[in-house]
């Protein structure tokens, strides 16, 4: 019981009419309420720590211990020694009849088991006056005797108990306190009208107030925005068909119903941060069952819902994937077909063409299957590519290289992709010893460099223009193909996208989406200009760096 807020932790020593004992899991008396201690001749805190077999007469231990064993091993609420005549042993030896009710219940200290008992001594001297009549006079002189006995044992007893009942208060006061001040989550008691009356540490530290900023001032709405109040009230209002008000009566309607009231909700600290817990209020009865106050007990489940939130983005993840693998089986399988087909004919025709005049029939079906063979082998390099990518294995490994020179010697790897009268022309200026991963460079160029030989007809030429200053590399890389319908270009660096220009043009959807990945992996940025019909501009950025930097 908490005296300095004028609630109690629990009236039961206070009112109980019968004897209370707590005993743990190996039979040894944990504490007594003094009624108990009255009943069988002890003082106060006399019995902590004995033996339970002390208040019973010996004659019965063994069997008490065989009970005690079942008892711990299936513990359940139960009258004790059903059809057994049970006795108690004060202090001074005498036995005196008893009933036992038993309950148990756990804790982080272990199982403990909780005796009610009752003297039913009175109960038995009636049963045994009823047996004899004659003898019933004598017995109610010596009832007389024994009743004004005991009404002054009683007396002095009451004395004694009222004495010693702030000591055992105090002591109760210490263990429930101990307990409200380790517990690691939100505790907090308020009265009837919702004014917090208690408030624990560690309520203190999860939302950054003082207790006394709280207690006899505050209602538990002070730890919700009004937000969350109108909302939870509104959602009330709907599911309990009453006008709820978005004030504490949010938090323990549900209670003051009879209903369940658990749930999740958004509390807010003093310094105006936020975290999710979950939330419970329970009432606190009156012996005469009034609701005299209300407990909350709220836990932060922040960490919880970060595992959730991370579970889910990795569900979303597995499921982008699949769906991602699950495209490209449909795209390669469509964009193989065609490369395939012109292999297996070019092949077939190459072992037709036996004569030494039919060189050049022979030469071009090989320069068709190279040709095909480097697109197949660009499809499973973007997959590869992507793939690495989306599963973020994908870094930079940064060298220096001369840039120019460079750029000249990916063109050559992309010569045999050139339409008939094609030129790629090659321009440089500024510095020319660049810091960036050249395997993605190259990657980004080749790409660029198919897609503007791919969309641009016969006789054009394609410009690749780069430059270095002190502080940025630039490359552009232009072409006078069929430029890219506008409502197209914002989605142009998306994953397996095509323009609406491009239908018949073999491609994946996937070159454009790596390449920004790429570029954004090397922190730089890249742009597009277009105006269709007239071609097309990429130009890509990288801050300039030296290997110090880095």
């Amino acid at each position: 019981m908490n005296k300095t807020t004028g609630i109690g932790f629990d009236p039961l020593f206070d009112n109980a009419s019968m004897g209370i004992i707590v005993a743990n899991d190996s039979g040894h008396i944990v504490i007594t309420n003094p009624f108990l201690e009255k009943q069988f001749g002890y003082g106060p805190q006399e019995l902590s720590g004995k033996p339970i077999e002390d208040l019973i007469p010996s004659r019965f231990t063994d069997r008490h211990q065989h009970h005690v064993e079942g008892y711990i091993k299936q513990p359940r609420s139960r009258p004790m020694g059903l059809g057994l005549d049970l006795f108690g042993r004060r202090k001074d030896g005498t036995e005196f009849p008893v009933e036992v009710s038993l309950s148990s219940y756990q804790t982080d200290q272990g199982k403990f088991v909780i005796g009610f008992i009752s003297d039913i001594s009175a109960r038995k001297k009636a049963e045994l006056e009823l047996k004899d009549l004659n003898e019933q006079l004598e017995a109610k002189v010596l009832s007389r005797t024994r009743s004004l006995t005991s009404t002054v044992k009683q007396l002095a007893e009451l004395i004694t108990e009222t004495e010693l009942k702030d000591a055992e208060l105090n002591r109760a006061n210490t263990f429930l306190r101990s307990i409200w001040g380790h517990a690691e989550v939100i505790l907090y008691v308020t009265d009837s009208g919702g004014t917090i009356k208690m408030f624990n540490p560690a309520a203190e530290r999860e939302l950054g107030y003082v207790a006394e900023e709280i207690i006899d001032k505050l209602s538990p709405s002070v730890f919700h925005s009004a937000q969350t109040l109108k909302q939870s009230a509104d959602e009330l209002t709907k599911s309990i068909q009453l006008t709820v008000a978005a004030d504490f009566e949010a938090l323990k309607i549900k209670t003051d119903l009879g209903l369940v009231n658990e749930w999740e909700i958004e509390y807010l600290r003093k310094d105006g941060s936020r975290f999710p817990a979950s939330l419970t209020i329970t009432a606190m009865h009156t012996a005469t069952g009034d609701i005299e106050g209300y407990l909350g007990i709220a836990m932060n489940i922040s960490k919880r819902k970060k595992a959730e939130e991370e579970i889910l983005q990795s569900l979303k993840k597995e499921r982008e994937m699949s769906e991602f693998k699950s495209r490209f089986v449909s795209m390669a399988s469509h964009e193989f077909r065609t490369p395939l087909s012109t292999i297996l004919s070019s092949a077939y025709l190459i072992s037709k063409y036996t004569t030494e005049n039919q060189q050049q029939r022979r030469e071009s079906h090989v320069n068709r299957i190279a040709s095909m063979v480097q697109s197949l082998t660009d499809i499973l390099n973007d997959f590869l590519s992507l793939e690495k990518i989306e599963e973020n294995k994908a870094e930079p490994h940064y060298s220096n290289f001369e840039l120019a020179d460079y750029i000249k010697n990916v063109i050559t790897e992309i010569e045999t992709l050139k339409k008939k009268g094609h030129l790629i022309r090659v321009s440089h200026q500024g510095e020319t010893c660049v810091y960036l991963d050249q395997v993605m460079l190259k990657h980004i160029i080749i790409n660029l460099l198919s897609n503007a030989i791919k969309f641009s007809p016969e006789d054009s030429h394609i410009d690749i223009c780069s430059s270095v200053d002190q502080n940025q590399i630039t490359i552009k890389i232009s072409d006078k193909g069929l430029g890219i319908p506008e409502r197209d270009m914002h989605h142009l660096f998306e994953r397996f996208f095509r323009g609406s220009n491009a239908n018949n043009i073999q491609g994946t959807g996937l070159g454009l989406h790596i390449v920004s990945r790429y570029v954004d992996l090397m922190g730089g940025k890249i742009s597009c200009k277009s105006e269709l019909g007239s071609g097309t501009e990429f130009t890509i950025e990288f801050v300039k760096t030296n290997q110090t930097e880095l």
